[in-house]
């Protein structure tokens, strides 16, 4: 089942730094980027994404804020909030949405833990 990974950040270098990082760990697995929240629930009208890797701070809304609009729709989706903003706040907010906690900056090491885990939830979701 090919996957597709939703990376969600208004940087164009970081969302180069993350897709880079996720080839890496995943070669097959396909990558849809959005420069923020308003464009990637544009984005999944059309289109479908297995897991999301959302920045934190964006302009439109906060990257908890557009993982919580998706955990409402895709109960199931393994979701990573990205930021360098670590506060207890933060990440408390992203557990409670069920949403992992990646800090930046991004580097194969930091992701790959979430992205194995993503891994094995997908292979498990019933058919």
């Amino acid at each position: 089942m090919p996957v597709t990974v939703l990376i969600v950040d208004d940087s164009r270098l970081a969302r180069f730094v993350v897709a880079k990082a996720l080839a890496t760990l995943q070669p097959d697995w396909h990558k849809i980027e959005a420069s923020g929240s308003a464009e990637a629930l544009e984005l999944l009208k059309t289109a479908t994404a297995d897991v999301a890797l959302i920045d934190f701070n964006m302009p439109d809304k906060d990257g908890l804020e557009l993982a919580s609009e998706l955990r409402a729709s895709r109960p199931n989706m393994p979701i990573a909030i990205l930021t360098a903003n670590i506060q207890d706040e933060i990440v408390s907010r992203a557990r409670q949405i069920g949403a992992a906690f990646v800090a930046k900056p991004i580097t194969v090491e930091s992701l790959e833990g979430f992205i194995a885990g993503a891994a094995l939830r997908l292979r498990a979701k019933p058919a």
